[in-house]
């Protein structure tokens, strides 16, 4: 018999067996070590959101417990964090293609001329921002629909704010080494 214990992780409870809770503590604390002071409670609270992101897909019932294994599949899925960042790089290949967020459209508010509309669009479709950028003033000189166009995805499309968010805008996976070069 197992010792359990209740948990709130990004906001949702779970039930987790007491040693895959001290596992996941250590990680997490090891994790937010390894970040910028000043960026490190918003991404905690982001990584802690993917945590439980993830221990909901592996709950199958209510009130299920959380094992070890679901411990270790969020580890895998985040990365290893170690000081040495080769071994880092080596753990953020053999991850990315698992924890592959797919991109997300946001307003890129690094890469902005008014709203950052078309900064957005570029990233999510890889291409060049210029050439964005000259098919709204193209088409806005021509018919003028532009305009309406680029207010609407103005109001609609979100801001990415959060380091979390511009890595989603850009594809990127969620490990400690993105979040230290998105934090920078």
């Amino acid at each position: 018999m197992k010792k359990v214990v209740e948990v709130n992780i990004g906001g949702v409870n779970f039930t987790i067996e007491d040693d895959s809770y001290i596992q996941l503590k250590t990680y997490l604390a090891r994790f937010e070590a390894s970040l910028p002071l000043e960026d490190a409670k918003e991404i905690m609270e982001d990584v802690e959101a993917r945590v439980a992101e993830i221990f909901q897909k592996e709950v199958r019932y209510p009130n299920q417990v959380i094992g070890s294994d679901s411990v270790k599949k969020v580890i895998e899925c985040l990365g290893e964090v170690n000081s040495n960042t080769n071994t880092s790089n080596q753990s953020q290949t053999k991850t990315e293609n698992k924890m592959r967020t797919g991109k997300k459209l946001y307003r890129n508010m690094d890469d902005k001329v008014f709203a950052g509309v078309c900064s957005g669009l570029a990233s999510y479709f890889d291409i060049d921002v210029t050439l964005i950028r000259v098919i709204f003033v193209i088409v806005f000189i021509l018919g003028g629909s532009a305009f309406f166009a680029y207010i609407i995805l103005w109001v609609v499309m979100p801001k990415a704010t959060t380091v979390i968010q511009k890595m989603e805008m850009n594809g990127d996976p969620i490990t400690p080494e993105n979040l230290r070069n998105y934090s920078k």
